[in-house]
């Protein structure tokens, strides 16, 4: 893995993140973490806000021993004020890793091929896949096995959508996106989920209570992502009846559990009694972004 850019980008590896994921946290809640990184620099390239991204990886990276530079909007307007391939070269230069939060995911392919350091994808408006390890993460620590589980996403199909995709095929687990027609993930998406499939289902449905039939694990999402604003009004409307609430969670097992990356817009996309219930892990799913970006820093830095 020479970048990690899109979930595929971890494809044979996905297991051995996972594990040590879960070594970081445990040996840093034991007190035996050390510093395995010293003196290595990330930087921190942002186009879009984000609280949990941002802490998790100036937090991480200071952990594995390194420290980290932040860049916002301010600072720096890749392909704007200096082309995307100077900059590249630049930072490169600077730091040992980048990890950039972007508008356009072509952007993010431009940085990595033109720079020497590997590039973390913070989020694009393609995929969000340092969110979904932390997801699986997550399931891992309460279920035990992600291999046989049915996942299904309610809402819109975005970044997080197509990167669930792909990457519960990847993991072995079932996975149903339930989405208004004219906000499906793409077919490209879902091909290559198939394509990555290990004898699980690919289905992307209209009906929330069809996707969540019976799912061991259900998520959603935001339906007015950044950059959407002007749509708001109209997605508000499109999306009626894909709030998920105690009644649609019901239609799932019993002890299914919720996951949702956050922000979130209570009433909206999920009820606070069901964003807040027993069947809740968005708080564990907030903290494993520290250890799942963690566990990609360390083997990006190893390579």
């Amino acid at each position: 893995m020479k970048h990690f850019l899109t979930m595929l980008d971890a494809q044979g590896e996905l297991e051995a993140l996972l594990r040590e994921a879960s070594e970081l946290k445990s040996c840093h809640k034991a007190g035996t973490l050390g510093a395995p990184f010293p003196r290595k620099q990330l930087g921190l390239v942002f186009e879009k806000p984000s609280l949990r991204t941002r802490v998790s990886f100036e937090v991480g990276i200071r952990l594995l021993g390194g420290d980290a530079v932040f860049l916002g909007p301010q600072d720096i307007q890749l392909g704007k004020r200096e082309s995307i391939e100077d900059t590249a070269q630049v930072l490169s230069r600077y730091c040992d890793l980048l990890m950039y939060r972007c508008f356009r995911h072509t952007d993010l392919e431009e940085l990595a091929r033109h720079g020497r350091a590997p590039v973390i994808n913070g989020l694009s408006e393609r995929e969000h896949p340092c969110q979904i390890l932390a997801d699986w993460q997550t399931i891992q620590e309460r279920k035990g096995s992600l291999r046989g589980l049915t996942f299904a996403y309610v809402g819109d199909g975005n970044n997080m959508a197509r990167s669930y995709l792909v990457g519960a095929a990847m993991a072995g687990m079932h996975v149903r996106l339930a989405c208004p027609e004219e906000y499906h993930p793409g077919e490209d998406y879902v091909q290559l989920a198939r394509k990555a499939a290990h004898g699980t289902k690919v289905e992307v449905l209209d009906d929330p209570r069809q996707a969540v039939e019976g799912a061991d694990v259900v998520a959603t999402d935001t339906w007015v992502s950044m950059g959407d604003e002007a749509e708001k009004e109209q997605r508000l409307q499109d999306f009626r009846g894909y709030t998920v609430d105690r009644a649609l969670m019901a239609r799932a097992k019993p002890d299914a559990m919720f996951l949702h990356c956050m922000p979130i817009y209570y009433g909206l996309e999920v009820t606070k009694d069901v964003a807040h219930g027993k069947q809740s892990a968005i708080f564990d799913e907030a903290e494993n972004r520290l250890w799942a970006q963690m566990a990609v820093m360390a083997r990006l830095l190893r390579a």
